[in-house]
């Protein structure tokens, strides 16, 4: 398996899977995908649902994963999926337990089990394994350089802590995260985590994260990667949870499942539309969003809008206040043929119009659904209460609000979906008590783990919204290591 970058050129270099590991961004700005999707016949699904049952998801994970990674042996890379996905970070030997709502056609992939309590853990605890795993064959060391709306960066941080041959710088929008994930992030000690609160919004973190790796040259002396979803191997990781949702909530190995997918830069529901292009049988791919609508706004009119960090709505499902989606570019990628000059085009120099890709008039946007599969919806604030308060009374089911707004579009869709309609969790609801307790009037019960963290000191750097200012602390402590 070969990777390509979304704006290479015909003759450029390929990559393998441990390079683009340790790269992040591809050189030209782009971002890694395979040369081609790697296909599944029945007789391999039918193999995996067996491999689920007898042998659990890490099992899974390594057959999935195995298509796409070559450049690891399969032992090892097996060994590295047992670390990852097991009951003691997970809490369950399911790792991702499925299970219909009610009595209703709407189902719950509950992905929030890991140690940070979001579905980010689901590819961060193997993305720590793959870098421990590939920086020690390569004896050398790696700076990771990412951005967080909320959950990412608890999530990698998490993930990487205590890691000798890695440093982690995690930008994170001042003031724009919740209590609970400020104290996930700032409580942490570790000497190779360093949280620096940015002045600015999600946007503004991942432009300083693009930026850094855009300079060639200083990501080379300070072995500059990445965790966010820009990483391949964020991405694969999550294609491994739709495989498991569609062996756990279909019957037999051709009966397709839909998806609901709360997201705001495209990542999340990126790994779905790879599993679809694969073959795993995921018919419509609903795409939720909130009141930063970027995304169901292209869906619907096939312009994409980025906004301004002012444009940008500060809102209670804050996990996806992102008006400027990076994984997009790799389904653009494959809307339009997979034609890297038009994308360099698209995405370097200058956005079309205004900073806007208009596709509306295209054949590509004229026949997205049917090739596709997706549509999309958003939620708001009093959406998100409302279904949160109606999920508990009716159900005994507790969502939190970015999950909760993934049900409200769920539920927009579900009399135009002849499948079993699955919403993927996005985190547990302790994460978000003030909107749990504006819906409920109560907070949702804190679990022990979580008690120490509220109270325990912070510790976060402030810095400007300038890039060589954090040039300047990365090589200040890059240096110190």
């Amino acid at each position: 398996m070969r990777y390509v970058s979304t704006r290479g050129l015909p003759g450029d270099p390929t990559a393998g899977f441990s390079d683009i590991l340790l790269a992040g961004l591809a050189p030209d700005g782009g971002l890694y995908v395979p040369e081609e999707y790697p296909q599944v016949d029945r007789a391999t699904r039918s193999q995996w649902r067996r491999v689920l049952a007898e042998q659990g998801y890490s099992a899974l994970a390594h057959q999935v994963l195995s298509l796409f990674i070559d450049d690891i042996p399969s032992d090892d890379l097996l060994e590295i999926c047992r670390r990852a996905y097991n009951k003691d970070v997970f809490g369950t030997d399911e790792v991702v337990p499925v299970e219909p709502i009610g009595d209703g056609p709407l189902w719950l992939a509950h992905l929030s089990n890991g140690p940070t309590a979001a579905f980010k853990d689901m590819a961060m605890q193997l993305l720590g394994q793959l870098f421990e795993y590939e920086l020690t064959r390569r004896d050398t060391w790696l700076t990771v350089l990412g951005a967080t709306s909320g959950d990412t960066g608890s999530s990698a941080e998490y993930a990487l802590r205590g890691l000798d041959r890695v440093q982690v710088f995690m930008l994170t929008p001042a003031g724009r995260m919740t209590p609970f994930q400020q104290a996930q992030m700032f409580s942490l000690t570790d000497p190779n985590i360093v949280n620096i609160a940015v002045d600015g919004v999600f946007d503004d973190c991942q432009d300083l994260v693009k930026a850094v790796n855009a300079d060639a040259e200083f990501k080379a002396r300070w072995h500059i990667g990445a965790v966010n979803s820009i990483n391949w191997a964020r991405l694969v990781a999550q294609v491994v949870y739709y495989v498991a949702a569609w062996l756990r909530a279909s019957s037999d190995d051709e009966q397709p499942i839909s998806v609901c997918v709360p997201t705001g830069n495209f990542g999340n529901i990126a790994a779905a539309h790879v599993a679809k292009q694969m073959g795993i049988p995921l018919d419509t791919l609903v795409l939720a969003t909130n009141e930063n609508n970027v995304l169901d706004e292209f869906f619907r009119t096939g312009v994409y809008r980025p906004r301004s960090s002012a444009e940008t709505l500060a809102t209670s499902s804050p996990s996806m206040d992102i008006s400027k989606a990076s994984n997009f570019e790799r389904f653009v990628f494959d809307l339009l043929g997979r034609d890297g000059a038009r994308i360099r085009q698209l995405f370097t120099t200058g956005l079309l119009t205004e900073g806007q890709i208009d596709l509306s008039q295209t054949a590509e946007f004229a026949g997205l659904r049917e090739r596709y599969g997706f549509v999309s919806g958003c939620s708001s604030h009093a959406d998100r209460v409302t279904t949160i308060r109606q999920l508990w009374e009716s159900d005994q089911v507790l969502v939190d609000p970015h999950t909760a707004d993934g049900v409200k579009v769920a539920a927009a869709y579900a009399d135009q979906v002849a499948t079993p309609l699955v919403v993927m969790e996005t985190a547990l609801p302790v994460k978000f008590a003030e909107t749990i307790t504006e819906a409920l009037g109560e907070a949702p019960e804190l679990p022990e783990r979580f008690r120490a963290m509220l109270d325990a000191p912070r510790h976060v750097l402030e810095l400007p919204n300038d890039v060589a200012a954090l040039q300047e602390l990365i090589a200040e402590r890059a240096a110190e290591r």
